[in-house]
């Protein structure tokens, strides 16, 4: 199954939420086969899109590892 969720957060100013976009984007580019993750930064907002090809189940797991490094950036700052 294809999926594709997008996750948008704002930020106070553009110096967070391109702190915040640094912290979450992958460094480790060899992900699993059918995924694709692309994290920018847009002014005050950090837009996350994640596709996959594959179980939901992933795709959540996927999705909470994003939000737990975007609220662990967050409380750092």
């Amino acid at each position: 199954m294809k999926m594709r969720a997008e996750v948008v957060c704002v930020y106070g100013d553009e110096r967070m939420s391109k702190t915040v976009a640094a912290a979450v984007s992958p460094d480790n580019l060899q992900v699993p086969e059918g995924l694709v993750i692309s994290t920018v930064q847009k002014g005050r907002r950090v837009v996350s899109v994640v596709k996959l090809e594959g179980r939901a189940e992933t795709l959540l797991a996927t999705l909470d590892d994003l939000l737990a490094c975007m609220l662990t950036s967050e409380s750092m700052l």
